[in-house]
Formats: structure tokens, sequence, C-alpha cells
């Protein structure tokens, strides 16, 4: 999927520095900047954030409650960042409830971010796109915008997941974002590792909610068969 945008490389997209990741979930940083984080972890380091404890997914299960099933997304997640050349000191959970991350006090979370991006070395702050359908991502990109207020030498790009999946003006919105396009190359298999390492979110986990969310296969093949997409944030 690269419908004439502009295909760069890793170090122009990183800004040759490290960089920082939000994560609405466990599985969106692998999903979206599976193969960006495969460079950063190899170069200049990342800061991976998960905003969410992840323990929504699967509603109906018994054998999976909330905090269960929360811890059970960590861990898939450090394996996850493992994957891509990091590891668990690159990774910080800030464990808001799953689908109720706009309902806390963005401000302060914006706040602590540039904190951390100061205290890292952050330059380039990446974040889900605005125009993903769940409320978590949308509220990323709100908090995102908030990092850039307090710090307008941050510069914040976008990373789509469910619109780039659901959308279908998708594509056609992309020349007006002035889209990049990240090629996965050799970072292919590190990031389908990566991705297959959220067995929860692959259905090879919960067996007692079959209503709950699973990747299907055709999923997966559209994230790491395709190149990644970024586009910078207004000011």
């Amino acid at each position: 999927m690269m419908p004439g945008g502009v295909v760069v490389d890793p170090a122009w997209l990183t800004g040759w520095a490290p960089i920082m990741v939000l994560a609405p979930h466990p599985d969106d940083e692998s999903l979206g900047c599976g193969g960006l984080l495969a460079y950063a972890f190899r170069n200049h380091g990342a800061r991976v954030v998960c905003m969410t404890d992840g323990s929504a997914s699967h509603p109906n299960s018994q054998q999976w409650p909330p905090a269960r099933l929360a811890e059970a997304r960590r861990n898939e997640m450090r394996n996850a960042v493992a994957e891509l050349g990091g590891s668990a000191d690159d990774l910080n959970f800030l464990d808001h409830p799953d689908g109720w991350l706009g309902a806390s006090d963005r401000d302060a979370v914006a706040e602590a971010l540039v904190a951390e991006c100061a205290a890292s070395h952050v330059r380039r702050v990446f974040v889900t796109s605005a125009e993903d359908h769940h409320e978590d991502h949308r509220a990323t990109a709100d908090i995102g915008a908030r990092m850039s207020r307090l710090a307008p030498d941050l510069q914040i790009f976008a990373y789509p997941v469910w619109s780039r999946w659901d959308d279908p003006d998708f594509d056609r919105r992309l020349p007006e974002k002035q889209a990049v396009f990240l090629p996965i190359g050799d970072a292919r298999a590190a990031k389908l590792a990566a991705i297959e390492a959220h067995a929860s979110q692959r259905g090879r986990l919960v067996e007692d909610d079959p209503s709950g969310f699973a990747m299907t296969d055709d999923f997966v093949t559209a994230f790491v068969d395709n190149a990644e997409i970024f586009w910078k944030v207004a000011e």
C-alpha cells in the first residue's frame, strides 16, 4: 500500500535520535510501528508507552477476568518488544483502564510523557491516528497534540491502525496528509514475530469467549506485507 506517497529512510523518520511510541493497547506498537521500532532499537533507541491495560478485549471470559488478562497482555507486550530488539527497560505501562483513556486527565498524562521525553532525549513521538475509530486511539492522538503544545520542540507523527484497515476512503486521504511510507524490508520477520507474540489477540489464549477480539490472518498480513504509514501532525 503506497498510493503515490513518499518512501522514507528509517533514520530520517527517527530524526537520528531516540523516539517514543504511544500504543493505546498492547499490540498497536507492533502493528503500526514494528518496522520503525526494530530500526530504532538497533540504533538510537526507543521508548514504548502502553496507554491502557488492554483488559477489555475478552469481556465475557470467566477464565480470564480483567486483572488476569491485563497481566497476560503486559507479558505479551514485553515479548513483542523483545522480538523487535528492545527490552523491558524500554517499556512504560500507564495501566489506564481499557476503553476509558478518554476519561483520564489528559493534561496530566501529557505532562508526564513530556517529562519522560526530556529524560530520554526523545524528539519525535508517534501516536495513533485520530481517524482510528477506537476511542483509546483517538484519546492517544489527543494526548500527542497536548504534548506538542506543552513542548513545541517535540515533533508528533501519527500512525494509523484501524483506519488503514476499515476506512474505504483511507488511501484517498493520504496525499492531503503528506503521508510518508516506511518499507518493512528486513524487519518483516521481527515484526511478524512481535505481532504473533500477542497471543491473546491472535485467538490463542482465551478459549471461553468466542465473541472476544482476535486478529484475522488477513489483518496481520496487511500490516506485515505493506509499508508502515506516518504523517506529521499539524501543530
